[in-house]
């Protein structure tokens, strides 16, 4: 099981980078600006809890920075749970694993989103779901390849 979740905090890892590539990729073709999305979530989710960041200098920074920790920590976390449950024997092709895995990390990120009401996904336009799904998928796509790879050598 350590194994497992090793190689799922490393699929995650991979994956998360491949995402954040596929993101910044669009942003420069299109010439869009990085999203403020995860920094608001942060701030939403700090006020709830009772504990938000100070109003002083370099707030937004520290929620950007936050942001994209708990990105991270996202992605490490399905990535891990991909392992395990493969590991368990719940074992896709990969077409299916990746699609599953993409769609996981995707719902940790957009419920939370429209939970706290930093965004209504129903309100998004196709252009704006192909920014979220295309990166995802690429996300599924790399982590469930290197968990199942990784089952395959032991």
């Amino acid at each position: 099981m350590l194994r497992n979740i090793v190689w799922g905090c490393a699929a995650g890892a991979a994956g998360t980078s491949a995402l954040n590539a596929v993101s910044y990729a669009d942003m420069a073709v299109r010439g869009r600006a990085a999203s403020n999305v995860p920094s608001a979530v942060v701030d939403r989710l700090t006020a709830r809890s009772g504990h938000p960041l100070p109003d002083t200098a370099g707030r937004e920074n520290r929620l950007s920075a936050l942001g994209a920790l708990a990105g991270i920590a996202t992605g490490a976390g399905v990535g891990v749970a991909a392992s395990l449950l493969h590991g368990a024997g719940g074992r896709a092709p990969l077409w299916l694993g990746a699609l599953l895995t993409g769609a996981s990390a995707m719902a940790c990120t957009d419920v939370p989103i429209a939970r706290l009401g930093v965004s209504d996904p129903r309100t998004w336009s196709s252009r704006d779901w192909a920014s979220d799904v295309v990166p995802h998928l690429a996300y599924g796509l790399v982590t469930y390849g290197i968990v199942t790879a990784s089952q395959r050598r032991h």
